[in-house]
């Protein structure tokens, strides 16, 4: 997964709350984003180090004390570069996927065109054999 996704995602999610680093990996997993802790503390070292990051130590109850993670006011202010960035790419993707369906459904257009033109090709020699052969049968009624 690309670091700048990963960091988006993991940013998302300690917005919402301050964020044990078990908490993170769980909710990106029921993302089906699959991250283990080998690849989050490095991560997350470097968001704390760059000031994106902050945490707070807290007592747990099954075990040794915890750091929980939360966003710095600078890190609310990347978070929103972030979102704003992802906009643009989903936007972009979305026109690019829109253009090819476009062009799909135009070369569809084009060949039902294609088709009917054909189709119309068709009846006008068909009312040219049918007026010849209406002309020919006035002619010999005519002769009679």
């Amino acid at each position: 997964m690309r670091k700048g996704y990963l960091e988006y995602c993991i940013l998302l999610i300690i917005s919402k709350k301050p964020a044990y680093v078990s908490d993170i990996i769980n909710e990106l997993k029921e993302a089906r984003m699959i991250v283990v802790e080998g690849t989050l503390y490095p991560l997350l070292s470097r968001l704390k180090n760059n000031g994106i990051l902050q945490y707070e130590w807290q007592e747990s109850l099954s075990g040794p004390p915890r750091k929980y993670y939360e966003l710095t006011e600078a890190g609310q202010e990347f978070l929103a570069e972030l979102e704003a960035g992802w906009e643009e790419l989903k936007e972009a993707v979305e026109h690019l996927k829109n253009d090819e369906k476009t062009m799909k459904n135009d070369e569809k257009a084009m060949k039902n065109d294609e088709k009917a033109m054909k189709n119309d090709e068709k009846a006008m020699k068909d009312d040219k054999t049918m007026n010849a052969n209406h002309k020919s049968q006035i002619t010999s009624f005519n002769n009679q």
